[in-house]
Parts: structure tokens; C-alpha cells; sequence
């Protein structure tokens, strides 16, 4: 049985350009990053300490806990490597569990062999050891190994997590080509939106900024909404802990007197949409939605708040043709309702994005999925500037 209170090595992923929103995360949990990549942190923590980062991140995909490190050379070598390690340690006999790996090696032409041995390995010794071997499968709803293999150089994790936490959970309708909730986060995040002045988000589509902004704002976070992780599954896990961090956290949510969240779109059902999942999130009361052209969204006036678009970009929902107009339309919104306020694109088309016609004062790089895509943040000045 692992001691759950054992500091290690700890790796958290992330997609490609989170690292700076997930290190700001870290940081505000009172983590050091030892080690700031660009799809993953490392840090020293415990198993415990594992559960309160799964509950709580935002920007995250998986918390990796490593149990060891060795080098390896070929793919015969896998099975002989993994069987010798005292996973009774770890994993219950009738403890379900799967595999993921991360391989690059020369002897290697297919990931799934790899899973297929480690898997082999382990359960293997189980039946040596006491005639029983635990059942194993693709889905990540038990305890997950995972390992990383480059070169010569391999890592054995365990996986913490299981299914990832970029999802949150609580968005069961997700609408037409959804922002992922860890990306929403992210691009709030890289907003340096200070969470008490308005949030405007027209164009809101099923709901995922405002409901991402109206949680970051109250001290809501994602294990609210989700009761099951890998950890649950791996000896030496105290459900008590796993509650007291729960019940911590839930201690966390506070009011936020006059907090201003606006959700607009065109569509009806789209609104509809994102209220369910507001309502599921908890936080449909704190959002003003709005049945409207994005041109006719509330702005509250004389405040200084984010103004937010998601547009369409041609890319998945829609040819370019259209789009261009939309864009200028955005541009004069902004420039003409918005005074004060620090307005915000994210797009995946920069010819589109030129039909703004505002400067930018800031292009944050980020990845929708495999789509290049910019944060573009315009400073909307009163009056002359």
C-alpha cells in the first residue's frame, strides 16, 4: 500500500499553450512548479496532494504521480521491466484498471502494443502471486497507468485523473462546435478579467465563457461537478481525505454582490442550451441571458469590464464568405458601445480578424484542437486617447 502523504515527482498536463494559465493556477494553490514545459508542469507533491489538484484546476488535463523511472531500450524489454514492479503496492486484485502511453522509440511502430504488454505484465503478476488477475480495459473509469517512453528514458505514472479534466462536467448540451470548458478558462485567464467587473460575452453559443466567468468569479470549481478520478482506485486512498477537501472547497463559493455576467445569441435554442447548462453549473441566476443580435447586448455603461467574443471563423461551422461582415460589425460594436472596456476576439482566421478594424494591443497565442488561433485583446478608450 502507497502512502498517500509520500511526496514525489508529480507531472500535470496540459494542451499545448495552457502552461502559462495552469502555472497561475498552481501558483494560487500554493504549488512551486519545479519545471514549466509547454504541455506540462512538474512539481513535488504528494497522492493527497494529487486530489486536491484534480479538484480544483481548471486549465488541466491529467495530475501524472510517478512511481518510477528506468531506462529501456526496446519493446522486447517492456513485459520483463513492468512484471517486476510490486504492483500489489498499487492495485487491489480485483482492482480494474487501464493503460495509456506516450511512446517514442524506433522499435515501436504501434502505442497499442505497448499498452498491450504493460497490461500483460501486470496482470500477470497478479495471477503468479495469487491466482487472481484484476480485469482491464480501454475505458478510464478505475485506476490508469500511464507511461511515457522517449529514446531510451521511460517514466510509469500513475494517472491520477483518468478522464481528463479539460471537461468539466457540467456542460451536457454541448451546442455547435463548443469551446472546450479548459480553454475557456484559459483565454478568461489570459484576459486578466478581474472577476467583480462586467463580463460581457455576446455570441455565447452553449453558454461556456459566461458559465466558466461566473464560476472563476464566485470560487466555484470543477470538482463540484464530477465524483469520480482514478485515484479512488489505487491502495492507500482515505475517502475521508478525498470528502474533507470536498467539503473545503464547497466552503469556498461566495457571493459576489452586483457581479455582472452577460450572455447573448441570436438563437433562441442557443440560449436555451446554455442556460441548462448554466442551471447544471450552478450559476444561472448569475447570468443575464440575452435573445438578441450581438449589436443589441446590454453594455452596462460607465464600468470598465471584458467584453468577449467567440465568433465563427470559417474553419468548422462555416465558409469565410459571410464572416467578414460579421467581423466589422464586431469592430464597430465594440468601438462604438463598449468605451472603457477591454474587448476580446478569439479566432482561428486572421484574414477574418483584420476586418475588425481596431488595433490590437495584444496576440495570445492558443490552441482550439489543432486550429492556430489568437486571443486578440483592443483597448476600447473613452472619448479620444
Amino acid at each position: 500500500m502507497i502512502d498517500f502523504d509520500l511526496k514525489g515527482k508529480v507531472t500535470v498536463t496540459c494542451k499545448d499553450r495552457f502552461a502559462p494559465y495552469l502555472e497561475q493556477e498552481l501558483v494560487a494553490l500554493g504549488f512551486r512548479p519545479k519545471s514549466i514545459q509547454r504541455t506540462h508542469i512538474e512539481l513535488y507533491a504528494s497522492l493527497n496532494d494529487c486530489i486536491d489538484l484534480n479538484l480544483h484546476l481548471r486549465t488541466a488535463s491529467h495530475v501524472l504521480y510517478e512511481i518510477k523511472s528506468f531506462y529501456l531500450h526496446k519493446a522486447d524489454d517492456i513485459y520483463r521491466r513492468i512484471k517486476a514492479f510490486p504492483w500489489e503496492e498499487y492495485l487491489d486484485q480485483d482492482t480494474y484498471f487501464s493503460v495509456v502511453s506516450h511512446v517514442d522509440n524506433e522499435t515501436v511502430n504501434n502505442p497499442l502494443f505497448v499498452n498491450v504488454r504493460v497490461k500483460d505484465a501486470i496482470v500477470d503478476r497478479f495471477r503468479e502471486k495469487f491466482g487472481k488477475r484484476p480485469d482491464t480495459g480501454s475505458a478510464k473509469d478505475g485506476a490508469v497507468i500511464q507511461l511515457f517512453w522517449k529514446e531510451t528514458q521511460a517514466s510509469i505514472y500513475i494517472n491520477t485523473s483518468g478522464e481528463t479534466l479539460a471537461k468539466h462536467g457540467y456542460r451536457k448540451i454541448p451546442g455547435h462546435a463548443p469551446m472546450l470548458e479548459a480553454l475557456a478558462s484559459a483565454t478568461i485567464l489570459a484576459s486578466d478579467w478581474d472577476g467583480r467587473s462586467p463580463f460581457v460575452n455576446p455570441m455565447c453559443g452553449s453558454g461556456t465563457l459566461a458559465i466558466e466567468a461566473a464560476l472563476m468569479a464566485t470560487g466555484r470549481y470543477p470538482g463540484l461537478f464530477r465524483d469520480n478520478y482514478a485515484f479512488m482506485y489505487v491502495k492507500g486512498y482515505d475517502e475521508a481525505v478525498y470528502q474533507k477537501i470536498r467539503s473545503k472547497m464547497e466552503d469556498k463559493i461566495m457571493d459576489v454582490p452586483g457581479l455582472k455576467v452577460i450572455a447573448s445569441d441570436i438563437s433562441e435554442q442557443a440560449v436555451l442550451f446554455a442556460k441548462e447548462n448554466a442551471g447544471i453549473a450552478g450559476v444561472e441566476e448569475l447570468i443575464e441571458f440575452e435573445v438578441c443580435d450581438f449589436e443589441e447586448t446590454t453594455v452596462p455603461e460607465n464600468e470598465n469590464g471584458v467584453v468577449f467574443f467567440n465568433p465563427e471563423y470559417g474553419e468548422r461551422l462555416g465558409e469565410e464568405g459571410g464572416l467578414g461582415d460579421t467581423y466589422k460589425r464586431m469592430g464597430d460594436f465594440m468601438k462604438q458601445k463598449c468605451a472603457g472596456y477591454q474587448g476580446f476576439i478569439f479566432t482561428g482566421n486572421m484574414v477574418l480578424a483584420k476586418r475588425v478594424g481596431l488595433r490590437t494591443s495584444r496576440r495570445i497565442e492558443f490552441y482550439n484542437g489543432t486550429i492556430d488561433c489568437r486571443l486578440l485583446k483592443y483597448e476600447l478608450f473613452k472619448g479620444s486617447r
